[in-house]
Protein backbone atom coordinates (compact mmCIF):
# COMPACT_ATOMS: atom_id res chain seq x y z
CA UNK A 1 0.00 0.00 0.00
CA UNK A 2 1.42 3.36 -1.07
CA UNK A 3 0.93 6.54 1.01
CA UNK A 4 -1.59 7.80 -1.57
CA UNK A 5 -3.73 4.65 -1.49
CA UNK A 6 -3.43 4.52 2.30
CA UNK A 7 -4.78 8.06 2.55
CA UNK A 8 -7.65 7.10 0.27
CA UNK A 9 -8.33 4.04 2.43
CA UNK A 10 -8.42 6.27 5.50
CA UNK A 11 -11.04 8.54 3.96
CA UNK A 12 -13.10 5.51 2.92
CA UNK A 13 -12.87 4.20 6.49
CA UNK A 14 -13.90 7.57 7.92
CA UNK A 15 -16.85 7.67 5.50
CA UNK A 16 -17.89 4.19 6.62
CA UNK A 17 -17.75 5.23 10.26
CA UNK A 18 -19.83 8.27 9.28
CA UNK A 19 -22.45 5.93 7.80
CA UNK A 20 -22.96 4.27 11.20
CA UNK A 21 -25.80 6.55 12.26
CA UNK A 22 -27.37 6.42 8.78
CA UNK A 23 -27.61 2.61 8.71
CA UNK A 24 -28.76 2.64 12.34
CA UNK A 25 -31.64 4.92 11.43
CA UNK A 26 -32.53 2.93 8.31
CA UNK A 27 -32.77 -0.31 10.30
CA UNK A 28 -36.25 -0.55 11.83
CA UNK A 29 -35.09 -2.65 14.77
CA UNK A 30 -34.33 -2.02 18.43
CA UNK A 31 -30.87 -0.71 19.40
CA UNK A 32 -30.12 -4.03 21.13
CA UNK A 33 -30.83 -6.03 17.95
CA UNK A 34 -28.86 -3.57 15.80
CA UNK A 35 -25.82 -3.78 18.08
CA UNK A 36 -26.00 -7.57 18.37
CA UNK A 37 -26.18 -7.97 14.59
CA UNK A 38 -23.47 -5.39 14.00
CA UNK A 39 -21.09 -7.14 16.39
CA UNK A 40 -21.81 -10.60 14.96
CA UNK A 41 -21.16 -9.48 11.38
CA UNK A 42 -18.07 -7.54 12.53
CA UNK A 43 -16.59 -10.69 14.06
CA UNK A 44 -16.95 -12.49 10.72
CA UNK A 45 -15.46 -9.57 8.78
CA UNK A 46 -12.50 -9.13 11.15
CA UNK A 47 -11.81 -12.86 11.19
CA UNK A 48 -11.78 -12.88 7.37
CA UNK A 49 -9.42 -9.89 7.28
CA UNK A 50 -7.08 -11.46 9.83
CA UNK A 51 -7.09 -14.69 7.82
CA UNK A 52 -6.21 -12.92 4.56
CA UNK A 53 -3.65 -10.45 5.96
CA UNK A 54 -0.38 -12.26 6.50
CA UNK A 55 1.00 -9.34 8.53
CA UNK A 56 -1.57 -9.78 11.31
CA UNK A 57 -0.01 -11.44 14.32
CA UNK A 58 -1.90 -13.06 17.18
CA UNK A 59 -0.83 -12.64 20.78
CA UNK A 60 -1.26 -15.37 23.36
CA UNK A 61 -3.60 -13.80 25.90
CA UNK A 62 -3.11 -13.90 29.65
CA UNK A 63 -5.84 -13.74 32.29
CA UNK A 64 -5.44 -9.97 32.71
CA UNK A 65 -5.82 -9.54 28.94
CA UNK A 66 -9.09 -11.44 28.94
CA UNK A 67 -10.45 -9.30 31.79
CA UNK A 68 -9.49 -6.12 29.94
CA UNK A 69 -11.11 -7.38 26.74
CA UNK A 70 -14.26 -8.31 28.65
CA UNK A 71 -14.44 -4.82 30.13
CA UNK A 72 -13.79 -3.29 26.70
CA UNK A 73 -16.57 -5.38 25.18
CA UNK A 74 -19.03 -4.26 27.85
CA UNK A 75 -18.06 -0.61 27.33
CA UNK A 76 -18.34 -1.01 23.55
CA UNK A 77 -21.79 -2.55 23.91
CA UNK A 78 -22.95 0.31 26.12
CA UNK A 79 -21.42 2.87 23.75
CA UNK A 80 -23.16 1.44 20.68
CA UNK A 81 -26.54 0.92 22.35
CA UNK A 82 -26.64 4.46 23.75
CA UNK A 83 -25.53 5.88 20.38
CA UNK A 84 -28.29 4.09 18.46
CA UNK A 85 -30.85 5.16 21.06
CA UNK A 86 -29.71 8.73 20.39
CA UNK A 87 -30.09 8.16 16.63
CA UNK A 88 -33.62 6.83 17.06
CA UNK A 89 -34.64 9.62 19.45
CA UNK A 90 -32.95 12.73 18.06
CA UNK A 91 -31.62 11.87 14.59
CA UNK A 92 -28.22 11.23 13.07
CA UNK A 93 -26.83 14.78 13.23
CA UNK A 94 -27.42 15.38 16.95
CA UNK A 95 -26.34 11.84 17.84
CA UNK A 96 -23.10 12.19 15.88
CA UNK A 97 -22.23 15.58 17.36
CA UNK A 98 -23.07 14.44 20.88
CA UNK A 99 -20.81 11.41 20.51
CA UNK A 100 -18.07 13.70 19.19
CA UNK A 101 -17.67 15.03 22.74
CA UNK A 102 -15.51 12.00 23.59
CA UNK A 103 -12.11 13.81 23.23
CA UNK A 104 -13.13 16.15 26.05
CA UNK A 105 -14.03 13.21 28.28
CA UNK A 106 -10.76 11.51 27.34
CA UNK A 107 -8.74 14.56 28.44
CA UNK A 108 -10.53 14.75 31.79
CA UNK A 109 -10.40 11.02 32.47
CA UNK A 110 -6.72 10.74 31.52
CA UNK A 111 -5.98 13.36 34.15
CA UNK A 112 -8.00 11.48 36.77
CA UNK A 113 -7.03 7.88 35.93
CA UNK A 114 -3.44 8.18 34.69
CA UNK A 115 -2.59 11.22 36.84
CA UNK A 116 -1.49 13.13 33.74
CA UNK A 117 -1.25 16.89 33.92
CA UNK A 118 -3.93 18.61 31.84
CA UNK A 119 -2.29 21.13 29.52
CA UNK A 120 -3.66 24.49 28.47
CA UNK A 121 -4.56 23.33 24.96
CA UNK A 122 -6.54 20.44 26.48
CA UNK A 123 -8.47 22.86 28.69
CA UNK A 124 -9.30 24.83 25.55
CA UNK A 125 -10.45 21.58 23.92
CA UNK A 126 -12.86 20.85 26.77
CA UNK A 127 -14.17 24.42 26.65
CA UNK A 128 -14.73 24.31 22.87
CA UNK A 129 -16.58 20.99 23.04
CA UNK A 130 -18.72 22.24 25.94
CA UNK A 131 -19.69 25.42 24.09
CA UNK A 132 -20.33 23.38 20.94
CA UNK A 133 -22.69 21.03 22.80
CA UNK A 134 -24.60 23.98 24.25
CA UNK A 135 -25.07 25.39 20.75
CA UNK A 136 -26.08 22.02 19.29
CA UNK A 137 -28.87 21.66 21.87
CA UNK A 138 -32.04 23.24 20.41
CA UNK A 139 -33.44 23.76 23.92
CA UNK A 140 -32.78 22.58 27.45
CA UNK A 141 -36.10 20.84 28.06
CA UNK A 142 -35.30 17.34 29.30
CA UNK A 143 -38.70 16.20 28.05
CA UNK A 144 -37.82 17.09 24.45
CA UNK A 145 -36.53 14.41 22.11
CA UNK A 146 -33.61 16.54 20.93
CA UNK A 147 -32.29 17.10 24.45
CA UNK A 148 -32.78 13.51 25.63
CA UNK A 149 -31.19 12.23 22.41
CA UNK A 150 -28.20 14.52 22.89
CA UNK A 151 -27.78 13.27 26.47
CA UNK A 152 -27.77 9.67 25.21
CA UNK A 153 -25.17 10.65 22.62
CA UNK A 154 -22.97 12.41 25.19
CA UNK A 155 -23.25 9.30 27.36
CA UNK A 156 -22.12 7.30 24.33
CA UNK A 157 -19.11 9.61 24.03
CA UNK A 158 -18.27 9.10 27.72
CA UNK A 159 -18.36 5.32 27.32
CA UNK A 160 -16.18 5.55 24.20
CA UNK A 161 -13.64 7.63 26.13
CA UNK A 162 -13.53 4.97 28.87
CA UNK A 163 -13.17 2.31 26.18
CA UNK A 164 -10.25 4.20 24.59
CA UNK A 165 -8.46 4.50 27.92
CA UNK A 166 -8.95 0.81 28.68
CA UNK A 167 -7.62 -0.06 25.21
CA UNK A 168 -4.67 2.24 25.82
CA UNK A 169 -3.71 0.15 28.83
CA UNK A 170 -3.65 -3.06 26.78
CA UNK A 171 -2.59 -1.83 23.32
CA UNK A 172 1.08 -2.55 24.01
CA UNK A 173 0.33 -6.28 24.25
CA UNK A 174 -2.75 -7.01 22.12
CA UNK A 175 -2.78 -6.31 18.35
CA UNK A 176 -5.58 -3.94 17.31
CA UNK A 177 -7.44 -6.38 15.03
CA UNK A 178 -7.29 -9.18 17.61
CA UNK A 179 -8.60 -6.81 20.30
CA UNK A 180 -11.42 -5.57 18.05
CA UNK A 181 -12.47 -9.12 17.16
CA UNK A 182 -12.55 -10.21 20.81
CA UNK A 183 -14.44 -7.07 21.87
CA UNK A 184 -17.09 -7.56 19.19
CA UNK A 185 -17.46 -11.20 20.23
CA UNK A 186 -18.12 -10.05 23.81
CA UNK A 187 -20.69 -7.52 22.55
CA UNK A 188 -22.55 -10.17 20.53
CA UNK A 189 -22.60 -12.66 23.43
CA UNK A 190 -23.76 -10.02 25.94
CA UNK A 191 -26.63 -8.78 23.79
CA UNK A 192 -27.76 -12.17 22.47
CA UNK A 193 -30.14 -12.83 25.43
CA UNK A 194 -31.73 -9.40 24.99
CA UNK A 195 -31.90 -9.50 21.20
CA UNK A 196 -32.89 -13.17 20.74
CA UNK A 197 -36.68 -12.80 21.34
CA UNK A 198 -37.01 -10.24 18.56
CA UNK A 199 -34.62 -11.67 15.96
CA UNK A 200 -37.34 -13.60 14.11
CA UNK A 201 -39.32 -10.39 13.57
CA UNK A 202 -36.46 -8.47 11.90
CA UNK A 203 -37.19 -7.79 8.24
CA UNK A 204 -34.78 -8.92 5.51
CA UNK A 205 -34.13 -5.29 4.53
CA UNK A 206 -33.19 -4.46 8.12
CA UNK A 207 -30.75 -7.37 8.16
CA UNK A 208 -29.16 -5.80 5.09
CA UNK A 209 -28.58 -2.49 6.93
CA UNK A 210 -27.31 -4.31 10.02
CA UNK A 211 -24.93 -6.48 7.98
CA UNK A 212 -23.57 -3.37 6.25
CA UNK A 213 -23.00 -1.87 9.71
CA UNK A 214 -21.02 -4.88 10.86
CA UNK A 215 -19.08 -5.69 7.70
CA UNK A 216 -18.32 -2.24 6.30
CA UNK A 217 -18.77 0.31 9.13
CA UNK A 218 -17.00 -1.91 11.65
CA UNK A 219 -14.89 -4.73 10.23
CA UNK A 220 -13.70 -3.17 6.97
CA UNK A 221 -13.41 0.38 8.35
CA UNK A 222 -11.29 -0.80 11.27
CA UNK A 223 -9.17 -3.00 9.00
CA UNK A 224 -8.52 -0.12 6.59
CA UNK A 225 -7.54 2.07 9.53
CA UNK A 226 -5.06 -0.46 10.92
CA UNK A 227 -3.59 -1.30 7.48
CA UNK A 228 -3.09 2.37 6.59
CA UNK A 229 -1.04 2.97 9.74
CA UNK A 230 1.76 0.95 8.17
CA UNK A 231 2.51 3.82 5.76
CA UNK A 232 0.62 6.86 7.09
CA UNK A 233 1.62 8.93 10.09
CA UNK A 234 -0.68 8.33 13.05
CA UNK A 235 -1.27 12.08 13.38
CA UNK A 236 -2.53 12.23 9.78
CA UNK A 237 -4.78 9.22 10.38
CA UNK A 238 -6.28 10.80 13.49
CA UNK A 239 -7.07 14.05 11.68
CA UNK A 240 -8.71 12.19 8.76
CA UNK A 241 -10.91 10.21 11.12
CA UNK A 242 -11.89 13.43 12.85
CA UNK A 243 -13.86 14.13 9.65
CA UNK A 244 -16.29 11.33 10.56
CA UNK A 245 -18.92 13.75 11.96
CA UNK A 246 -18.75 15.80 8.76
CA UNK A 247 -19.55 12.73 6.66
CA UNK A 248 -22.31 11.61 9.02
CA UNK A 249 -24.06 14.98 9.23
CA UNK A 250 -23.82 15.58 5.48
CA UNK A 251 -25.31 12.17 4.67
CA UNK A 252 -28.13 12.69 7.19
CA UNK A 253 -28.81 16.08 5.59
CA UNK A 254 -29.02 14.53 2.11
CA UNK A 255 -30.89 11.32 2.96
CA UNK A 256 -33.22 12.28 5.81
CA UNK A 257 -33.58 16.05 5.30
CA UNK A 258 -32.12 16.63 8.78
CA UNK A 259 -31.32 20.24 7.94
CA UNK A 260 -29.10 21.68 10.70
CA UNK A 261 -29.82 25.16 12.02
CA UNK A 262 -27.16 27.87 11.93
CA UNK A 263 -26.70 27.50 15.67
CA UNK A 264 -26.20 23.73 15.29
CA UNK A 265 -23.71 24.27 12.47
CA UNK A 266 -21.66 26.69 14.59
CA UNK A 267 -21.69 24.24 17.48
CA UNK A 268 -20.71 21.40 15.16
CA UNK A 269 -17.82 23.42 13.71
CA UNK A 270 -16.51 24.11 17.22
CA UNK A 271 -16.69 20.43 18.19
CA UNK A 272 -15.08 19.21 14.96
CA UNK A 273 -12.36 21.88 15.21
CA UNK A 274 -11.64 20.70 18.74
CA UNK A 275 -11.44 17.08 17.55
CA UNK A 276 -9.02 17.94 14.74
CA UNK A 277 -6.75 19.94 17.04
CA UNK A 278 -6.87 17.25 19.72
CA UNK A 279 -6.14 14.48 17.21
CA UNK A 280 -3.23 16.33 15.62
CA UNK A 281 -1.66 17.01 19.01
CA UNK A 282 -2.19 13.55 20.50
CA UNK A 283 -1.67 11.38 17.41
CA UNK A 284 2.04 10.86 17.98
CA UNK A 285 1.87 7.11 18.41
CA UNK A 286 0.47 4.50 16.06
CA UNK A 287 -0.46 2.29 18.98
CA UNK A 288 -2.29 5.11 20.72
CA UNK A 289 -4.33 5.98 17.67
CA UNK A 290 -5.13 2.36 16.88
CA UNK A 291 -6.24 1.82 20.45
CA UNK A 292 -8.63 4.75 20.21
CA UNK A 293 -10.38 3.50 17.09
CA UNK A 294 -12.11 0.21 17.90
CA UNK A 295 -14.89 1.39 15.54
CA UNK A 296 -17.68 3.81 16.20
Amino acid sequence: MTPRTALGALHIGALMFGLTGVFGKLAAASPAIIVFGRAAFAVLALAFFARCASSIRWQRLQATDWWRLLLSGLLLAGHWVSFFIAVKVAGVAIATLGFASFPAFTVILEGLIFRERIRLNEIVLVALVSVGLVLVTPDFDLASQATSGLLWAVGSGLLFALLSLNNRASSARIPAVQAALCQNLVVALCLLPVAAPGLSEVRALDWLWISLLGIFCTGLAHSLFVASLAVIKARTAAVVFALEPVYGITLAWLLFSETPTLRMLIGGVLIIFAIVVSSSLSGSSKKTVAAQAPSH
